[in-house]
């Protein structure tokens, strides 16, 4: 009679830019809201109680950003986020503003490149350098051209990247477009909880969060803006939730676990950084001294405490990513948000654009991200299966199509 293998004493989790475990606190607040039920729109008992709950929510990711609570629209993802917000139709702080082109950077995520509610003739991709860092002086000389031409532009611009960690210059390209009028959206997914950013910080008009990235749980995010700053158009439109923002009943447990999972990161922000730094530091140095052609794509902009994107030449993502996954290390290549698929990357790929590096120097890129959960003990169980993985793999005769 056969048996089911013994399940490992220690799996290494390092793919928190995918989905961070839940905080402990996040699960507390969570369940509790589950268990109390009650919809945030009625006007019961139940209801007020569902509605008090909500609204210290909201407070709590109000704080993550420092903003007026009144700004925060929940939504049910990151995705939605974006999508909602991302329209030529705005109210900036109530005054009525129309965009005409969307500009994006090459290395923005899925949810803004495929997401957004612009006709595709009116999108423009901004360039990055071999860091993956928008290049600021391309974004004035086409912003120079949109306003010879009277039209207004709307920048999309993440504050750090999902693949490489590497953070993006957004204050100071948020400050040459609106020097022409324009609007600025930010995907702060990523950067919220890992650094110190805020709405006024960041000079962006509008900003989208997601809970599951800092530990909250999955199905909620938000749009962050000025109270009184919206798309015209509404994604969803219905009963005259979130301020006719967003229709639909609120998915009060999973906003109330975002709250939380706000509140927590916001606590232990510096003491984290500071940790995490140290760990992402130790993993690619001991990447780099025992694996002598690896290297670290990015290294040489900031980047985020806890994210590291390392490039194994002559290997394929895939085929890494499945040998450590056997070994118990749980890492990613290129973004998650693409149903489980592992294709090239379009961020190394600008990257390497302005590098001179063609797409097989980048197959082999794994992204480590660490997190709330994450120790030594993780990072030494990464180093010692890559010791295993990659020399092994490097010796096979590779595969003709």
């Amino acid at each position: 009679m056969s048996t089911a293998p013994a399940a490992p004493s220690k799996v290494a989790y390092l793919d928190h830019n995918a989905t961070s475990p839940l905080r402990p606190s996040a699960r507390a607040a969570f369940l509790e809201a589950l268990e109390a039920g009650g919809n945030a729109s009625s006007v019961h008992a139940d209801g007020r109680a569902a509605r008090a709950r909500l609204e210290r929510a909201r407070g709590q990711v109000a704080g993550l950003l420092d903003v007026d609570p009144r700004g925060v629209t929940f939504t049910s993802g990151a995705t939605e986020a974006a999508s909602a917000i991302l329209h030529p139709d705005l109210e900036i702080a109530g005054r009525p503003v129309t965009c005409d082109v969307l500009l994006v950077s090459a290395v923005e995520h899925p949810c803004v490149l495929s997401g957004h509610r612009f006709p595709t003739d009116k999108v423009e991709v901004i360039p990055v350098d071999g860091d993956g860092v928008i290049d600021l002086k391309a974004l004035e000389n086409r912003l120079a051209a949109l306003a010879a031409m009277g039209l207004r532009p709307y920048l999309s611009l993440m504050a750090a990247n999902n693949e490489t960690g590497v953070l993006q210059p957004v204050a100071e390209a948020a400050e040459r477009v609106h020097a022409v009028g324009g609007v600025v959206h930010c995907d702060a997914v990523q950067a919220a909880g890992r650094v110190d950013v805020t709405l006024a910080g960041l000079k962006a008009d509008f900003v989208t969060l997601s809970a599951h990235k800092l530990g909250g749980p999955q199905g909620a995010g938000a749009v962050v803006a000025h109270p009184d700053s919206r798309a015209r158009v509404p994604l969803m439109a219905g009963g005259g939730q979130e301020r006719g923002r967003r229709g639909g009943t609120q998915n009060v447990p999973a906003m109330v676990g975002f709250g939380a999972a706000a509140d927590d990161a916001a606590t232990h922000l510096s003491a984290e950084a500071m940790r995490l730094t140290g760990l992402r530091r130790r993993l690619e140095t001991g990447i780099v001294e025992q694996l002598q052609d690896a290297w670290i794509a990015g290294a040489g902009a900031a980047r985020l405490p806890n994210t590291v994107c390392a490039v194994f030449p002559g290997l394929k993502a895939e085929t890494l990513v499945i040998a450590l996954d056997l070994a118990h290390v749980r890492v990613s290549a290129g973004s998650a948000c693409s149903s489980g698929k592992v294709g090239s990357s379009h961020v190394l790929a600008a990257m390497g654009a302005a590098s001179g590096l063609g797409p097989e120097a980048t197959a082999g890129a794994i992204r480590f991200s660490l997190g709330w959960s994450s120790g030594e003990e993780d990072v030494d169980l990464a180093l010692a299966a890559l010791g295993r993985a990659v020399p092994r793999l490097s010796s096979r005769p590779a595969r003709v199509a």
